[in-house]
């Protein structure tokens, strides 16, 4: 019979040998992996976020929309337009009974359109908010006076007989997008008499809707008489101007502090101050798509109404025609002056640039998260990271939320703060280490200090942004050096 002759103090002084599962629990290196792992994760829930803030985004685009429906929309004002009547006899070969070819003379009228020789504009407007419910729409109104004349006209270029003009019903036009914007009928004088005006005549295709004039002329000299058209006009976000004239001058004047010149001119010379703008355009006719006059009706424009909320970038629309190929003789947003009223802060542009750093921010608080839990020899369980990533995700909804009721900076502010405060005192209940929680919301608060900057340099923000993030990286290098990262193995 065998007996054990074993010391039991030495059965109670080996190790006893730990199995592969408890190799894998304690180990840094797979800890590393799995959260690594949950920071690729995260990008679920950050994507959530972005539709949430997409979606509040197209619901305040839909009100404005519908704001801008009831008050006014983007306007588009050009320089006038003559439109001359003429007759002529066409002829044409028809076939009679019997099949004999005869020549039958029919009347038919048509239209000479001239451009002006000068237009000078000078527009007065006046942006504000239009709030309703929690959002806010940019609105104007406006005044508006164009001065100017036109010019002689070479019969020989458009092959129409002076002769043939009826010189009684030659009619003025102007074009304006969105008639509904007209708290008052225009005003226009011709040759120092005033005339009434048709709105939306039915006659001409010009314009989306055509502002008309009869100037019941007497002869061709009367059209060099000078012409005055006045305006008080209502429209949101933009004011555009089509220049016709071959020398056109825009003078514009308003009460805010965010205008963004657009379309296809810049301003000879502008100044924006904290709470008015003024600018001024001279705009000869070398780049106009029309001649200066031409025979036969043509539509003049078409205008994208393209999206310039963006504050960084002056846009310039492409060319597009309606079958996908640019139509030469239609002025287009590159044609025009365009004024954009762009509102003090776009909350959700905002809060959709500070999610896009919202990865980052994860990846670098959870690198902290692990730094401190090896230097402070504290395990930190890995569902308490997945508490923490819930937490930082929340942030951006907090701040989506919040900045929709008091601004983007001061819901920053809170939602940094609410978001800090909350992991640090988680921090604190893991470790009972006081120091350790302050330390993580100093640095915690760093990121957040960080990005907000970035928010702020607008065109600076990649060479910000690339040097902070060396700097991070630097310093993580700096401290994984004075780890050493076999300390926390356990041996067989």
């Amino acid at each position: 019979m065998e007996t054990n002759n074993q010391n039991p103090h030495e059965l109670a002084g080996q190790a006893t040998p730990l199995s592969w599962y408890d190799r894998m629990v304690n180990s840094f290196v797979l800890k590393l992996g799995v959260i690594f792992i949950l920071t690729l994760m995260t990008l679920i829930p950050l994507s959530l976020v972005n539709d949430l803030i997409a979606e509040r985004k197209n619901r305040e685009e839909r009100v404005t929309r519908d704001i801008s429906s009831k008050w006014g929309s983007a306007q588009v004002v050009s320089s006038p337009i003559l439109a001359l009547p003429y007759k002529f006899i066409e002829e044409s070969v028809k076939k009679d009974a019997t099949g004999k070819d005869f020549i039958v003379h029919t009347q038919v009228e048509d239209w000479v359109f001239i451009l002006p020789e000068m237009a000078d504009a000078k527009v007065d407007v006046n942006p504000e908010y239009l709030q309703r419910g929690i959002y806010q729409s940019v609105v104007y109104n406006s005044k508006m006076q164009i001065r100017g004349a036109f010019g002689k006209i070479n019969w020989d270029n458009i092959n129409v007989n002076p002769e043939a003009i009826n010189w009684s019903q030659v009619k003025l036009i102007v074009g304006v997008l969105d008639v509904k914007g007209l708290s008052v009928p225009p005003k226009i004088n011709f040759a120092n008499q005033d005339y009434g005006v048709q709105i939306n005549g039915q006659l001409f295709n010009l314009f989306p809707n055509n502002i008309i004039a009869d100037l019941k002329l007497t002869k061709e000299e009367d059209l060099n008489a000078p012409y005055a058209i006045s305006y008080e006009l209502k429209g949101s976000k933009s004011f555009n101007f089509l220049p016709l004239a071959n020398q056109n001058k825009l003078d514009i004047k308003g009460n805010w502090g965010h205008p963004s010149f657009n379309g296809g001119y810049l301003p000879d010379h502008r100044e924006v101050q904290d709470s008015a703008f003024s600018a001024v355009w001279n705009i000869p006719s070398f780049g106009r798509k029309l001649a200066s006059y031409w025979v036969g009706q043509r539509e003049i424009y078409h205008f994208q109404n393209a999206d310039l909320s963006e504050e960084t970038i002056d846009y310039i629309p492409e060319e597009s025609g309606a079958s996908g190929t640019v139509r030469n003789h239609i002025a287009t947003d590159r044609d025009m002056v365009q004024v954009n009223f762009l509102p003090e802060v776009n909350n959700y542009q905002k809060t959709t640039r500070v999610a896009k750093y919202g990865i980052l921010v994860i990846m670098l608080t959870f690198a902290s998260l692990f730094f401190t839990e090896i230097i402070k020899k504290q395990r930190i369980h890995i569902i308490q990271y997945i508490l923490i990533a819930a937490a930082m995700v929340l942030f951006y909804s907090l701040l989506l939320a919040i900045s929709e009721h008091l601004g983007f900076n001061l819901a920053y502010f809170i939602a940094a703060c609410a978001t800090t405060g909350l992991i640090a005192s988680f921090i604190l209940m893991i470790t009972k280490h006081k120091t350790t929680a302050l330390l993580f919301a100093g640095i915690l608060s760093l990121f957040y200090l960080f990005i907000y900057v970035l928010m702020q340099l607008r065109d600076y923000s990649l060479i910000a942004g690339t040097i902070g993030i060396f700097i991070i990286l630097a310093v993580l290098m700096r401290v994984s050096t004075k780890v050493n990262w076999n300390q926390f193995e356990k041996k067989s």
